[in-house]
């Protein structure tokens, strides 16, 4: 525990002055904050496992010696006796038992330290998502009534001694008289903490950077014990490692090969301010202006791209910066998305448990790439405590920000960036087709301070790419029309069993379609997202049906668009790849009834949906004519304003970044036996979302945590994904 204590204290340290008055800077903290945050910083790390010395504890890790209850026999696991209270729980109540001492500590905050100790593991004050309020649970009936703690053991006076002689605490270490304790005891001097941490006022961003920095120095701190490198030169070589001009133009210069930078590119770099604003409609080059304006922002820094898709940040990684720059792609399913993507395997062919060693090892990769291409959860989440921003912690730190596709965030997301906006002082821009007028005072009153607003290239986003026609059926015979003529043709449904029926129909009549949503296995999906997006870059026709996975993750550009109607925003995303390469004049557009009102799309915003067709029908319609008609749009929202990192205070739990969603991820039966041996983190490429209905109270969960959706009630073929046993289904 010394040894351990050492390193987490040793890489703190290093994490703290490596970043420097760059930390400061990124929160907002003045100069003379920085040896409060630095003390404050090695007495958490110093006291994060101090609750791990007491004998149920010892008996867990020490299995197969006995454990708590002395009836243990050493072949019994001892797992089966849990402990009283989580050991980090045991380092607040023991660190508060020695607070006046520890409250000597030169220049540290006690009460901030603590809490951060606190929460190092991410339960605490809370658990599945909610927040109970409570100072840890005590498990009482676990087979031991009493806690024994080891205070007086030579290894715990070593600990002590190491604090006097590194953070300069009193040579004078006070008497611990009570070792023993009972319930009552626990739950007594758990009250007066709990009551201490109510009543306590502490400055929110300060303690979530303590916090932040805990739980990222003590996942380092554990590798070093692990590996010959010396950690700490590691981690300043690592965060060092920055973006230079040189890697920003050789990005820039492969993406626009022979042609200029647009006007609006340029604006982006020399008009820009800390925040800037780029409104400009899809197929505008705002990713390749983003790069431009990382010229300004991002040397020095690191650039974290954030989209808010795996398939987007996949294909904006793949398109950008794969083999340009020292980059990596972080979100939860990229290693499957690389390994199918570069390896020609697409030829031949926070649900489920948390693996804490695969996002440890995910985010040290990214304090050393100066690019991160990621889905906005990966930066975003830090908010609500995910494990892998909290893990990439010391990478954010010193980086600047991109997030694109704003318009698609839901109330939580855009309420989460707005926060995000207003404590983190670092170069942001943020891109979307859109802006409402609401969102853009929500942000400038964030943000308080000037910001920019870069408009798109007004000659492209006047060009009349659309044609509208309203449809009370699908229309087949133009369909046919526009594939004889060499077309490329986009079919977009609302639902997963919509899209695998339209699929069907055209297999009946005699067309080749490709079929993609997002209720395949995973490693399928993959497949399928790379087949379509492929296809519609060769110069042949094709036919892809597909669901709303195709508004952000689809980068293509079609010559025919047969949707159902959706919301506004939805169609305009859907517009979006049609006639995404302008080919000189205006596309059709078809748009026909979606019969199934209420799911995913209620009845006002179908209704909201045709009137945005019906308002442009005989018209050629520019994309400069969507986004205006969209801002004037008065749809009200509440964007959500309490996050555990900041507002939980003492508390730290993970909790939904998202608003809650209609799946859930889970694992098919029929494929138990092919996945009996994988590890957790090969599992990804089966689990499959399927629709959260009162089926699933039902459902068994696979060891990893994933459910287990039944054969009985769900098929699965890897042309048309999952599809539950009531369809009608021709294989």
């Amino acid at each position: 525990m010394a040894g351990h204590t050492a390193a987490v204290v040793k890489s703190i340290t290093t994490l703290v002055d490596a970043l420097g008055t760059g930390l400061l800077q990124q929160f907002g903290f003045s100069n003379d904050t920085r040896e409060t945050l630095r003390a404050t910083a090695r007495l958490a790390a110093y006291l994060h496992d101090w609750g791990k010395a007491n004998h149920q504890f010892q008996g867990v890790v020490r299995y197969p010696l006995r454990a708590s209850n002395p009836s243990v026999q050493p072949q019994q696991n001892p797992l089966q006796y849990p402990q009283l209270i989580r050991h980090e729980v045991g380092s607040v109540l023991l660190a508060w038992e020695f607070r006046n001492w520890l409250c000597q500590c030169p220049n540290a905050d006690l009460m901030t330290a603590i809490a951060a100790a606190g929460g190092h593991h991410l339960k605490l004050g809370g658990q599945q998502g909610r927040n109970t309020g409570a100072l840890g649970e005590i498990r009482e009936g676990s087979g031991d009534p009493y806690l024994y703690w080891y205070v007086h053991h030579p290894s715990f006076h070593k600990l002590l001694r190491y604090g006097v002689r590194t953070l300069g605490l009193p040579q004078i270490i006070p008497p611990f008289a009570l070792i023993k304790w009972d319930i009552k005891t626990i739950k007594d001097k758990r009250d007066k903490v709990l009551n201490a941490f109510i009543e306590w006022e502490p400055d929110l961003a300060f303690l979530a950077v303590v916090k932040a920095l805990l739980i990222a120095a003590d996942a380092i701190g554990s590798a070093s014990a692990q590996v010959s490198t010396n950690i700490q030169e590691w981690i300043r070589s690592e965060l060092e490692n920055t973006l230079t001009e040189a890697d920003l133009q050789k990005v820039i210069d492969a993406r626009r090969g022979e042609y200029p930078l647009r006007p609006f590119q340029i604006d982006l770099k020399d008009k820009s301010k800390r925040v800037t604003l780029a409104r400009a409609g899809c197929g505008t080059g705002k990713t390749l202006g983003a790069y431009n304006w990382a010229l300004r922002h991002g040397i020095g820094r690191k650039l974290f791209f954030c989209y808010p898709t795996t398939g987007t940040s996949t294909e904006g990684f793949l398109g950008y910066v794969h083999n340009q720059v020292e980059s990596e792609l972080l979100h939860s399913r990229s290693a499957v998305d690389l390994e199918l993507a570069c390896t020609g395997e697409e030829e031949d062919n926070g649900d489920g448990a948390v693996n804490e060693a695969a996002q440890k090892l995910e985010a040290f990769k990214a304090w050393g790439a100066k690019v991160n291409v990621c889905t906005v959860d990966t930066v975003l989440g830090l908010l609500q405590c995910h494990r892998r921003p909290l893990y990439c912690f010391p990478a954010l730190a010193k980086a600047a920000f991109v997030f694109d596709e704003v318009h698609c965030y839901d109330d939580a997301l855009f309420g989460a960036l707005l926060r995000f906006l207003k404590v983190v002082k670092a170069p942001i821009l943020l891109m979307s087709a859109s802006f409402l007028p609401a969102q853009v005072a929500a942000i400038q009153q964030a943000v308080a301070e000037e910001i920019a607003i870069i408009q798109g290239p007004q000659t492209l986003e006047d060009l009349p790419r659309y044609r509208f026609h309203e449809l009370a059926q699908p229309d087949w015979e133009r369909v046919q029309q526009e594939l004889d003529q060499g077309g490329r043709v986009l079919w977009v449904c609302n639902q997963v069993d919509t899209a695998i029926a339209t699929y069907q129909q055209a297999k009946n009549q005699g067309l080749q379609p490709l079929l993609y949503h997002s209720r395949f296995r995973y490693g399928d999906r993959v497949h399928h997202h790379r087949k379509v997006v492929e296809a519609f870059k060769q110069n042949q026709p094709v036919l892809a049906i597909t669901t709303q996975v195709a508004e952000m993750s689809l980068d293509l550009s079609a010559t025919l668009l047969v949707t159902q109607i959706a919301d506004p925003a939805g169609l305009i995303q859907r517009l979006g790849r049609l006639n995404r390469q302008y080919c000189g004049h205006a596309l059709d557009a078809l748009f026909y009834p979606d019969d199934k009102v209420g799911f995913p799309y209620s009845a006002d915003e179908l209704d909201a949906g045709w009137a945005l067709v019906r308002g442009f029908v005989g018209q050629l319609v520019s994309q400069a004519q969507l986004a205006a008609w969209l801002e004037k749009l008065n749809t009200p929202h509440t964007p959500k304003d309490h996050f555990v990192w900041l507002d939980g205070r003492w508390k730290t739990y993970p909790a939904p970044l998202r608003e809650a969603g209609y799946t859930v991820t889970a694992l098919l039966e029929q494929d138990q036996e092919e996945i009996a041996f994988l590890k957790s983190s090969q599992l990804m490429r089966y689990t499959i979302p399927l629709p959260a209905t009162k089926n699933i109270k039902g459902w068994r969960r696979h060891k990893s945590g994933y459910l287990i959706a039944p054969k009985e009630q769900w098929h699965y073929d890897p042309n048309l994904g999952a599809f539950a046993s009531r369809q009608e289904v021709k294989l």
